[in-house]
């Protein structure tokens, strides 16, 4: 179900196919371009009519190049959420090595998130890439089982409204997120898993759907419920993580649907950098206050 906003504004639907919903925009014209409308070009995709402008633009000498060097100009883009699954898979991969008898323990102890073991002055180690690694342990099956269910989940219909890049960039920004809260709210508690990476899926979902007039509401019922899980007392569940994923993704996705415009590329891109160097910066609070 969707909104009458979501339906008054055309500019959420590709222009060939008004009933397709998309979140890409063709880099020349501007204009909405579901994933069987884009091709890709040098810098983002390109739709059906500019395409043909383009071709016949071009000058003998740049068609005898194209027929001599490549089969195809352009590739058509593929919408299947491929991350979305290369997550699933690797992190399935990394919870059956931890069941490997004498090796899998270790496996974990050393990928799970520690804070202390970010700031040599306390063990005399540093472990920075904990920080993300956390995401691919898990504690159970179960535990494995309900996030990989809630990252198909969202990302089937999330990673082709967002391209794999930005899909992928969001995914380890909010695995930082939730690492870091972690840090800041919970020092010395070890935790494992993608909860926090996966609300902040949720959060980005929440604002493009906003966004973009789409009814959310059983989104934000959902993220609701799952957020409150976390503070249940006895179930060992990180609720510093949850939010600090939620707030990363709440973040990025603004980002996201504020630099739509292919003009909008290296703008984009140095908010997500500016992202995650203020979740760094803010690893250096542990160091005065432990």
């Amino acid at each position: 179900m969707t909104s009458d906003a979501f339906l008054r504004n055309r500019d959420n639907f590709c222009y060939r196919h008004p009933d397709r919903q998309s979140f890409v925009l063709c880099q020349r014209c501007g204009r909405t371009v579901c994933p069987e409308c884009q091709t890709q070009a040098a810098v983002g995709v390109i739709c059906p009519e500019c395409m043909k402008e383009q071709r016949a633009a071009q000058t003998p000498v740049q068609r005898k190049a194209e027929r001599r060097w490549a089969t195809r100009s352009v590739t058509a883009v593929d919408s299947r959420p491929l991350a979305t699954y290369a997550i699933i898979a690797v992190t399935a991969l990394v919870y059956v090595v931890t069941l490997i008898p004498g090796f899998g323990t270790s496996v974990q102890d050393t990928l799970l998130f520690w804070a202390p073991t970010l700031y040599p002055e306390l063990l005399g180690r540093f472990e920075p890439w904990r920080i993300l690694t956390a995401a691919l342990v898990h504690g159970s099956f179960w535990h494995l089982g309900l996030n990989m269910l809630a990252l198909w989940m969202i990302g089937r219909s999330l990673e082709p409204l967002l391209g794999r890049g930005r899909f992928i960039a969001l995914y380890l920004l909010s695995a930082v997120g939730g690492s870091v809260a972690v840090a800041l709210l919970s020092f010395t508690t070890p935790v494992v898993g993608a909860s926090g990476a996966i609300f902040g899926l949720f959060g980005a979902l929440v604002v493009i759907g906003r966004h973009i007039g789409a009814n959310i509401t059983g989104i934000a019922i959902v993220l609701a419920i799952n957020l409150a899980i976390g503070f249940v007392p006895g179930l060992g569940v990180s609720w510093q993580a949850h939010v600090g994923g939620l707030v990363v993704g709440l973040i990025v996705g603004f980002i996201y649907v504020r630099t739509r415009a292919a003009r909008q590329r290296a703008l984009q891109i140095g908010l997500l950098a500016a992202v995650g160097v203020g979740l760094i910066a803010l690893l250096f609070i542990p160091a005065f206050v432990y």
